[in-house]
């Protein structure tokens, strides 16, 4: 049983039941981001399933120099800060250098390591430092047990406030792959491991400019590691996914999500 993890009024970990972390890939617009936490939240709320919105005001680590970034550091928190506002949600989002970890941990709930920086250990012990929930992005070049060195930079920092997530492992060239061994490893290091079912099916740089990805599969991953006994699900999620500006390809539609998380709490339920 892994470590419970309390995020405002939220538990993740422990006996507790599979959290749903989700969101647009980017922040899009104030509009569009509002009422996809809106629409996210009330279908959690239907169904009784915690939920966390996730949602990126800048995506740093592009293939290309012409892709959307998002927002940038200032207008995507005060976006965020809004949605936390409003909805009364825990909001996450990627940080991705130190010197924007001042003005994102006023906003933050869980600071998001992208899984290119997983292993950049000044960063890590410092964002270990603002006490905020970490959430470690495995890198897709790492196996299951090189986690432990990341939670040893945390908790070294004084921060036991850990969560792992998986997002697949590099299979060749422009592919990834999900070895759901890799849950019930990291689970072992006793902290809460969370399932990304959407970038777990991206094709990195699959469209030369841009990565591709195999949505299709997004809903049976889902459900498998929900069999596997994860603490959390993280989906990226769009109205319409193929006029979105970034990540378009793996993500899914909002009128898919209902359907998918009823699916993962019956799992969840017999599973624990």
């Amino acid at each position: 049983m892994t470590k419970e993890i309390k995020i405002k009024d939220m538990k993740i970990g422990g006996r507790n039941p599979i959290v749903l972390i989700a969101g647009p890939c980017v922040i899009e617009s104030e509009k569009d981001t509002l009422q996809h936490a809106a629409k996210i939240k009330d279908i959690c709320l239907r169904l009784g399933i915690g939920f966390i919105f996730k949602s990126s005001y800048d995506k740093a680590n592009r293939s290309s120099i012409k892709s959307y970034r998002g927002p940038g550091l200032e207008k995507g928190l005060k976006v965020l800060s809004k949605v936390k506002k409003e909805f009364d949600v825990p909001v996450l989002s990627d940080v991705h250098c130190r010197s924007e970890l001042k003005k994102a941990k006023e906003v933050l709930d869980i600071i998001q390591i992208p899984a290119f920086l997983c292993r950049q250990t000044d960063f890590i012990i410092e964002a270990a430092r603002t006490r905020k929930v970490i959430n470690i992005k495995k890198g897709q070049f790492l196996s299951p047990w090189d986690v432990k060195n990341i939670i040893e930079k945390i908790e070294g920092a004084g921060n036991k406030n850990i969560i792992i997530t998986e997002r697949g492992v590099m299979f060749g060239y422009n592919n990834l792959v999900s070895d759901f061994r890799s849950l019930e490893i990291m689970r072992e290091f006793g902290y809460p491991v969370v399932y990304d079912a959407t970038h777990s099916v991206q094709l990195p740089g699959g469209k030369g400019c841009v990565s591709g990805g195999e949505r299709r599969f997004v809903a049976p991953l889902s459900r498998a590691a929900s069999a596997v006994g994860c603490d959390g699900i993280f989906l990226e999620v769009h109205e319409a996914p193929d006029r979105a500006l970034c990540d378009g390809p793996n993500m899914i539609s909002l009128n898919a999500l209902e359907r998918l998380l009823i699916d993962i709490k019956k799992i969840d339920y017999i599973v624990r």
